[in-house]
């Protein structure tokens, strides 16, 4: 080796060396699948843009492609309009964000004449967050959104901190079971529960969700929080309270998808919190999660989501990997 070294040959790791595989006669019909499972749904990537940074989905159009998407999940919607909460209601931290939208939408009406039409143009998945104050208003939604082809299925936010009445349906394990028992009637498509890390045992939700009915998990939603402003001695968002985002929450996120996953095996995980590489998606695939949700690094970094397909694609062929299969749940604790 110190003779190639003097004709300048370079010494490779030995993970570029691994690389080199690509090479080899017949390696392109051997290229990873990138395709992640679903509920009912088959994602192109296992990457999802997360509810509430990426608005409608076609909003990101110019900048993002979105068939590198698995799915794009829409902002939340509720059955009648939603003005939200008053400003301010965005705050940036050190590691994050705190927000307190308060779940303003268009309204179901709205949503079918105007956005549907859009939704029906992308070129990947379509999820609908749906919000609700009864369980007759989330059956609403998705009785009325089930027939429309451009909707894929329903992120059931049962987990929102940032309205005033909260949502019960996320830390009361029997009624998160009556809603989804409440939801399953109303649609074929995937009904995906949006779980809450501000509960005392996110396991025994997640299980309460699947007895009654959901096909899949998502995971975490916002932690709530505070910001003060020491000079006037109030609240920075005018809620006083709102929902931390962003790389702050990774830890509680991972250990949340960990907790359901093993309280729920065999049911689908959507990973959600922090995420700003593809190491840290690595990390919520080996805890458990089949795919993730890019939310706050939208803001800053939105051509995260056209970079993950390649550098998974990338990081699979290095380790060996015809797909996710072997990674998921492969964390030992």
């Amino acid at each position: 080796m110190v003779g190639a070294e003097r004709k300048g040959v370079k010494h490779k790791p030995p993970a570029l060396r691994r690389l080199r595989r690509d090479r080899l006669p017949g390696y392109a019909a051997r290229m990873p699948d990138l395709t992640s499972r679903l509920g009912n749904l088959t994602l192109a990537t296992p990457f999802m843009a997360a509810s509430g940074t990426f608005g409608y989905g076609s909003e990101y159009a110019p900048i993002v492609d979105l068939a590198n998407l698995g799915a794009v999940v829409t902002k939340s919607l509720s059955v009648a309009p939603r003005e939200g909460n008053p400003t301010p209601r965005i705050w940036e931290t050190s590691a994050g964000m705190l927000n307190a939208i308060g779940l303003e939408n268009c309204g179901l009406d709205v949503f079918i004449e105007k956005k549907v039409p859009e939704l029906a143009k992308l070129p990947t998945k379509v999820l609908v967050n749906v919000v609700g104050n009864s369980i007759e208003e989330y059956a609403e939604i998705c009785t009325r959104l089930d027939p429309i082809e451009a909707v894929d299925g329903f992120e059931i936010n049962i987990s929102c901190p940032n309205v005033k009445h909260g949502c019960r349906f996320a830390s009361d394990a029997a009624d998160c079971e009556r809603l989804f028992k409440a939801l399953k009637p109303t649609t074929k498509k995937l009904l995906l529960a949006k779980l809450s890390p501000n509960v005392t045992d996110v396991a025994e939700i997640a299980r309460a969700a699947v007895e009654g009915g959901a096909q899949a998990l998502s995971l975490i939603n916002t932690l709530l929080g505070m910001a003060v402003d020491v000079k006037t001695r109030r609240p920075r968002i005018a809620n006083v309270t709102g929902g931390l985002s962003g790389p702050a929450i990774k830890p509680v996120a991972l250990r949340c998808v960990w907790q359901a996953a093993r309280a729920c095996p065999g049911v689908p995980v959507v990973g959600i919190g922090g995420i700003r590489s593809l190491e840290d998606a690595l990390e919520f695939f080996m805890v458990g999660a089949c795919a993730v949700q890019v939310g706050t690094t939208n803001y800053l970094d939105p051509d995260l989501l056209n970079r993950l397909p390649g550098e998974l694609d990338a990081w699979l062929k290095a380790e060996g990997y015809a797909d996710l299969k072997p990674l998921v749940g492969s964390f030992k604790a």
